[in-house]
């Protein structure tokens, strides 16, 4: 079972800069392609970003796009999530989850395709 962990996550005032971490604890995170998705209160879980496996296909949310960067470093197995000018909206419990299919247009913000999920990290963003 894979058993991913988030990091990164925390306080910080709106136009802020914050940068999510996702490991893969005892796996090597490069065999799967990874997705990012979020939860805020009173809503379900919405898809942020997904990266492939060998980083050609990255995909975002048009809430997101251009603010927000996912990449992969292939020598330390991690998925990053670079957040650039947060807004408080951008408040939620955000989650790593990873896939042994390739992400396409139509699929990447499905979490029905992700097999294996982290507990979260919370990121607040508030003055």
């Amino acid at each position: 079972q894979v058993q991913l962990v988030e990091s990164g996550g925390g306080l910080v005032q709106p136009g802020g800069s914050l940068r999510l971490s996702c490991t893969a604890a005892g796996y090597e995170l490069d065999a799967y392609a990874v997705g990012w998705f979020r939860k805020v209160p009173g809503k379900g879980r919405e898809g942020i970003s997904s990266i492939s496996k060998s980083a050609g296909r990255k995909y975002y949310a048009d809430f997101v796009r251009g603010r927000f960067t996912i990449s992969r470093d292939m020598a330390t197995s991690v998925v990053y999530l670079e957040m650039n000018n947060l807004k408080p909206e951008d408040t939620a419990i955000y989650y790593c989850a990873a896939r042994t299919t390739l992400p396409g247009q139509s699929t990447w913000w499905d979490e029905g395709q992700y097999g294996f999920w982290g507990q979260g990290t919370r990121v607040t963003v508030s003055s």
